[in-house]
């Protein structure tokens, strides 16, 4: 067994009823990661108690399960998840087949070129499955978020990011729901000035099996909500930053 220290990269995905899409992807991550590093590992975040046999499939297919504390909500997964990992570099990807796993080599080949590496749908290149209503949606929720917060990214909110796992570490989290990953990289570009991002074309896929877990409605108020209340709140650090 590899020991904390020696991980190069964790794959954390946050689940809620996926046994059917992680059945697939699960492999297929476990493939990729095997081709970059023999010092890796695959964190599935699943919900508080379980649900489906997500459990059985990570046993299967050699990844890590772990429990949300804190709530069913996908914040929960995600503070979960930094918790746990144990690697230099941390990436998120959904469980549902939006994030193809070949594109996690995509992202980790600039772990040294940047501190975040995001799988950009809105600049030259990148593309997304999604309807003209929701792709018009998504285009004006990022682009409010990187005038609002002054972060200079075309795709503030795709969950589909490389970070530094020490840097994620040091976040103090608050953010329930989706907005979590707009706080994350705002409060990361707050905290460590001249912070390199790089954004590199990716598509979006539709996901595979099971419903969205995200209700619209719900989804763009928080959204509006958080945007602001970032703005406007003091972001300190967990532990003192060198």
């Amino acid at each position: 067994m590899v020991s904390k220290n020696e991980v190069d990269l964790s794959v954390i995905l946050p689940a809620y009823l996926e046994e059917e899409n992680l059945r697939i992807l699960l492999p297929r991550v476990k493939s990729v990661l095997n081709s970059i590093s023999p010092n890796t590992e695959i964190l599935v975040i699943d919900t508080e108690g379980p649900l489906d046999q997500t459990q059985q499939v990570c046993l299967e297919n050699g990844a890590f399960y772990y429990n949300r504390v804190g709530g069913n909500h996908y914040g929960a997964a995600i503070k979960t998840g930094i918790g746990k990992a144990n690697g230099k570099k941390i990436i998120f990807m959904d469980a549902d087949g939006s994030h193809a796993p070949e594109f996690i080599k995509n992202l980790y080949q600039y772990k040294d070129e940047a501190s975040v590496v995001i799988a950009s749908r809105y600049i030259e290149g990148g593309f997304t499955e999604n309807s003209g209503v929701l792709i018009f949606m998504s285009l004006i929720l990022n682009i409010t978020y990187s005038l609002v917060l002054n972060l200079k990214v075309k795709d503030v909110s795709n969950s589909f990011k490389l970070y530094d796992g020490e840097q994620l570490k040091d976040l103090d989290l608050e953010c329930k729901n989706f907005d979590i990953v707009e706080e994350i990289l705002y409060k990361l570009s707050l905290l460590y000035p001249g912070l390199k991002i790089k954004e590199i074309p990716f598509t979006f896929k539709k996901r595979m099996f099971g419903e969205t877990k995200r209700n619209l409605v719900v989804f763009m108020f928080n959204y509006i909500i958080t945007m602001f209340h970032l703005r406007l709140m003091a972001v300190r650090p967990k532990k003192k930053i060198n």
